[in-house]
């Protein structure tokens, strides 16, 4: 079980390092909230509630982005 707690944390770290690389920002938004998921599943495997609840806040708040630019988007 270890090695694959292990690569969810390295697949979470590939998805936060592409998603900074990204120039819309709504693309990085998204990819962002993917890495921040796999830091979640990350953190609950781990039994780490900081990584859980820093990587949630992070991702509700891009989420919550998302749909603002999403109702309305000339903004």
């Amino acid at each position: 079980m270890e090695m694959n707690t292990e690569y969810i944390g390295y697949l979470a770290s590939i998805l936060l390092m592409i998603s900074f690389s990204l120039k819309n920002v709504n693309k990085l938004r998204l990819i962002n909230t993917l890495g921040c998921f796999t830091f979640v599943l990350y953190g609950y495997l781990l039994d780490a509630w900081p990584v859980v609840i820093s990587n949630g806040f992070i991702a509700t708040v891009n989420i919550f982005y998302l749909l603002k630019d999403k109702k309305n988007p000339s903004k």
